[in-house]
Formats: structure tokens, C-alpha cells, sequence
């Protein structure tokens, strides 16, 4: 993994979550992913340890998670 990924939901959260980090990191250094829009990509987050949203996965595979939006299970439905 070259960069990072965000994961969110789009709550209010997250939304505030994703402004603060691409902010701080840059967008060339993170890819942000929508995982209520984009719902394939949820169990790639589960696999890389993504408990709750929102939550950053750095390039060395640690798992930050920012606050508590929602869990992985409700998002999943």
C-alpha cells in the first residue's frame, strides 16, 4: 500500500473526519473511500483490521480509528 486509505460512511463524522485528514496528509497521500457508497469495498476494510468509520488504514497497515461513527455491522446493514 503506497498511500493511505480513509474509510467512512458519510455521516457527519466522518465527513469532518475526511476534511481533517486530507488536510493533514494531502490528498496525493490518502484515498478516501465512501464505504456506504462504494459498498464493495467494506470487506476489503474488515480485512485490513477497519472495526468502525471512520477510520484511516496508513501505508504499514495500522489501523486509526477517528472517533466513532458508526461500526462495520451497521454499516453493512
Amino acid at each position: 500500500m503506497s498511500k493511505s486509505v480513509f474509510y467512512h460512511a458519510g455521516c457527519p463524522v466522518c465527513i469532518s473526519a475526511e476534511h481533517d485528514i486530507v488536510n493533514l496528509v494531502g490528498t496525493d497521500n490518502v484515498e478516501v473511500v465512501h464505504i456506504g457508497e462504494v459498498r464493495e469495498r467494506i470487506e476489503e476494510a474488515e480485512k485490513a483490521g477497519v472495526k468502525s468509520v471512520p477510520a484511516l488504514v496508513t501505508p504499514q497497515g495500522n489501523v486509526l480509528h477517528i472517533n466513532f461513527g458508526a461500526s462495520i455491522a451497521d454499516v453493512k446493514g
